[in-house]
């Protein structure tokens, strides 16, 4: 059995700052959504109400894959097999309902603003995520640096 070291998030103060994310991030984005896409008047009434849905619905997919990260980085160190397959498999599954979500409120933002304005937001949206996905990613530890991984399967 290999032993255990504490994972970084194992330690109280990653937990901490992987359980502020969500909410620094959202007051953050939506002061950045207003520097970044100038809206005006009759495209801000329009926005901001088709957004705070879209913020609700991402927030609940946010905690779903926080608590998978926490998982992951409280058990890296003895992951079975099977338990890195249904790690992988949420994950997967957690890309899947972020890129349905981003589609289905791509068509709400268009029924309410002109399309530069979405392809603005969108873009912006998608940077954003891409800084978060980053910045977890920098604070977990990766399976690469695990010692005694076993390597792929023996094909037969």
């Amino acid at each position: 059995m290999l032993a255990q070291s504490q994972s970084p998030a194992a330690d109280p103060a990653v937990n901490a700052y992987l359980d502020a994310i969500p909410a620094d991030l959202e007051t953050d984005k939506t002061q950045v959504i207003k520097d970044a896409i100038e809206l005006n008047e009759k495209e801000a009434a329009a926005f901001w109400p088709v957004y705070k849905m879209y913020a609700a619905e991402q927030a609940k997919l946010d905690e779903e894959r926080m608590q998978l990260v926490k998982r992951y980085a409280d058990t890296w160190t003895t992951l079975t097999d099977a338990e890195a397959r249904d790690m992988v498999r949420q994950s997967l599954a957690f890309e899947s309902r972020r890129a349905d979500l981003k589609n289905q409120y791509f068509a709400r933002f268009n029924q309410v603003l002109p399309g530069l304005t979405v392809a603005k937001f969108f873009q912006l949206e998608h940077r954003l995520d891409l800084l978060v996905d980053l910045k977890i990613a920098s604070e977990l530890p990766s399976l690469l640096a695990r010692s005694g991984t076993p390597g792929p399967p023996t094909p037969k």
